[in-house]
């Protein structure tokens, strides 16, 4: 229960829902346990005096207390399950917050499919905790409380060997409670894996499709589902023995009561209306017997579901705002610096940027160059705080990253990542995505420069055109393209392109090029591409290798320089030569 008990926050924020919710409870059980005590007084009465208004008198009660009961059950409803719906609403949406908060290198190394096991499967395991599993079991102990005293007033010893079997179901119940715990978390774990397996079999229906792959996917999910099923039935087995085990509990109890109580009866010790009022008593504690059974079933799989839920949440999140937070920086200018900036993803792994020192006044155009893995993506995700460093720091306009205003730094910062990701939504929303506003005037115009508006001008609905999900309706270039001008529609003080035009034309890249020179004037631009062609006109290049910057200068230094550099462009020129041959 240690991992629920952290449900109390929420449960505080509607207290005076619940405490009414309780005292509905009370009031509904009254009016249940009246009408065994009506029943036996019916009952006793008829023995001595039988008539036709007697009868009426007690059965219009018996309907009263049972209506009264009813009303009061309703408004149970009414407030508790309402509230579990509420903090159900409240603990999506901090689920929710957290996940959008949590550092990118979380996402890295957890699947989208169990990310979405924890805000689905998870989350309904709780709030069943939270609605039905707390109406119940409180609806229980009153309830038990009240027919234990009333039985106990009737006949103490009777009572007292109607629960001898009791003690044994709260052993059996623990037991099996267990098993169900144990059950379920693995069942959890499972299902995760599915949806994973499915939200990839989504994403990649392409490479599927291209491949032949879909009998090979189809048995695999086949038998991922084979075994989530097999895993269900058997918690569904070890469910199935709390029925007949409070089934024949209960059934005991009822033997030993007609057993013991009509030999009372016979011996008059008892009355007729009294043994009866003792067997309705026995059969409403059945429900309560029941009740506990399945209460127990779902608090085991809330605690394992909340276990898994308590885990994310406490995921640190790396990147904040601090107490060194300067909340009067409302805006950068965009000179950069990096002074001996180390960077790794984890203690055990090797360094992908060591003793980085480099200075881009605001204004410049930096171009990087590298070979596959020499940390060029990671050098520029430092910039907007993707990532921290390890050590050093990175400083704009003088001032620690760290001190900045997150908003303030990433909203001054557009950046097109190396691989394009388009929203399912409408061309104009993709591209004003990064603004407060959508702006057709803006988006048209930063469509223009990304050489994105010729081509959304021949789509079915323009600018309203619908996206496919992430993009899959547009071709490689016009989602590189779409992604520009998003970036490029927040108005930004540094402009981050990672290796942007990959899926581009080099004409459709010299035109892109020329409309940025004059939009990023007094800007700064970053630069990560493997062309020579897109990087040569940068103020400064600079080349990674092995995790440092090995060369650094214009490109006609870095061609006199004879290194990297050097050799990269001399390939490039053969290539391009071999092109025009064909």
């Amino acid at each position: 229960m240690k991992n629920l008990y952290k449900l109390k926050k929420y449960f505080s924020r509607y207290q005076k829902k619940l405490f009414w919710g309780f005292i509905f409870i009370i009031l509904s059980n009254l009016g249940t346990v009246y009408v065994p005590l009506l029943m036996k007084d019916s009952i006793d009465a008829l023995q001595k005096d039988a008539t036709n208004s007697l009868l009426l008198k007690y059965g219009l009660m018996i309907i009263a207390a049972s209506v009264f009961a009813g009303i009061f059950r309703f408004m149970i409803r009414q407030t508790i399950i309402v509230v579990s719906r509420e903090i159900e609403y409240d603990l999506r949406g901090d689920f929710w917050k957290h996940i959008q908060k949590l550092p990118l290198r979380y996402f890295q190394n957890t699947s989208t499919g169990n990310i979405m096991a924890h805000a689905t499967n998870d989350i309904n395991a709780v709030r069943m905790f939270i609605g039905p599993a707390v109406m119940y079991s409180t609806d229980t102990f009153v309830r038990l409380i009240m027919v234990l005293i009333l039985m106990f007033s009737l006949n103490f010893s009777l009572t007292f060997y109607a629960l001898l079997p009791l003690p044994l179901l709260s052993i059996l119940i623990y037991k099996v409670g267990k098993l169900i715990h144990s059950k379920f978390t693995i069942i959890q774990d499972k299902f995760a894996q599915l949806t994973t397996i499915a939200q990839e079999n989504f994403s990649g229906i392409r490479v599927i499709k291209s491949y032949v792959r879909e009998e090979s996917e189809m048995k695999r999910y086949a038998a991922h589902s084979k075994d989530y099923l097999k895993k269900n039935m058997d918690l569904v087995k070890t469910q199935s023995l709390i029925m007949p085990i409070l089934f024949m509990i209960t059934g005991l109890s009822i033997i030993i009561v007609i057993w013991l109580g009509g030999t009372k009866v016979i011996n008059g010790d008892l009355t007729l209306g009294e043994i009866t009022a003792f067997i309705v008593y026995l059969g409403i504690l059945i429900w309560p017997m029941i009740a506990f059974g399945w209460v127990i079933n779902i608090i085991q799989q809330a605690e394992a579901s909340m276990k898994r839920l308590n885990k994310i949440f406490g995921e640190p999140l790396e990147i904040t705002e601090s107490a060194r937070t300067n909340y009067s920086v409302k805006e950068i200018s965009g000179n950069i610096e990096f002074r001996n900036v180390s960077f790794r993803y984890s203690e055990n792994s090797p360094f992908i940027l060591k003793n980085i020192n480099l200075e881009v006044t605001a204004g410049s155009t930096i171009a990087i160059l590298g070979y596959t893995g020499s940390g060029k993506t990671s050098f520029i995700n430092l910039i907007p705080r993707l990532y921290d460093c390890t050590e050093g720091e990175v400083l704009i306009d003088g001032i620690n990253i760290k001190e900045i205003p997150i908003d303030v730094l990433r909203t001054s910062i557009g950046v097109v990542q190396q691989e394009s990701f388009l929203f399912s939504d409408t061309v104009i929303n993709n591209i004003s995505y990064g603004r407060r506003e959508t702006n057709t005037e803006l988006a048209m115009h930063v469509s223009q420069i990304a050489q994105f508006d010729k081509d959304v001008q021949e789509f079915p609905q323009k600018y309203e055109t619908i996206v496919g999900e992430r993009g899959i309706t547009f071709s490689g270039g016009q989602k590189q393209r779409a992604c520009l001008a998003r970036a490029l529609a927040i108005n930004p003080k540094i402009l981050i392109l990672d290796d942007s035009f990959s899926a581009v034309d080099t004409h459709t890249e010299e035109e892109i090029l020329k409309n940025l020179k004059s939009f990023m004037k007094n800007r700064t631009s970053i630069i990560i591409s493997h062309r020579i062609s897109t990087v040569k006109d940068a103020d400064k290049i600079i080349v990674l290798s092995q995790s440092k910057i090995a060369e650094e200068g214009t490109h006609e230094q870095l061609i006199s320089l004879g290194g990297i550099y050097a050799d990269l462009h001399y390939k490039q020129l053969l290539e391009q030569e071999l092109e025009e041959l064909k």
